[in-house]
């Protein structure tokens, strides 16, 4: 399973939208700034499925502030990050957040920072900023099923 994971794209999604026109994912990830682009990003790609939650900068959200997913064998708890604490790379509260929620993956945002770590078992991931910053990324996320997971992030 492959899926295209976003983040604090702030009302830009051509490059997302070309990104997923190239890697074909089996679903794709939005995790925040701005929940609207997630929307736009799903009418475009109708048969992938879309998860996402909302962010420090949305106004009045309709989407939860963080989630679980199933992605094939592995949990998954996805959120933007500011609740957490994960400003200067301090993770252990989204961490815990996901130990408790029987997660494998943890993925945020919110720092424009991107990250790929392994910490108490969990695979914690930031893809960085697809809309704001000197360096424009995403993450390509492949699950398999014996539940191994790889996270490459790739530039926009």
């Amino acid at each position: 399973m492959k899926a295209a994971v976003f983040s604090d794209t702030h009302t830009n999604i051509a490059l997302c939208l070309e990104a997923v026109r190239r890697c074909r994912p089996d679903v794709i990830i939005h995790l925040g700034d701005h929940e609207r682009d997630a929307r736009a990003i799903a009418q475009q790609f109708p048969d992938i499925p879309m998860y996402n939650v909302c962010g420090n900068c949305d106004l009045a959200p309709i989407s939860p502030a963080s989630d679980t997913v199933q992605l094939g064998p592995v949990k998954a708890f996805i959120t933007h990050g500011h609740l957490y604490n994960v400003d200067y790379d301090r993770v252990d509260s989204l961490v815990y957040a996901a130990q408790e929620q029987g997660c494998k993956l943890a993925m945020f945002g919110h720092t424009h920072r991107t990250l790929y770590q392994e910490i108490g078992g969990v695979t914690v991931l930031n893809p960085g900023t697809a809309g704001k910053g000197q360096k424009l990324t995403w993450a390509l996320v492949e699950i398999f099923d014996n539940g191994g997971i790889i996270c490459s992030i790739q530039d926009l």
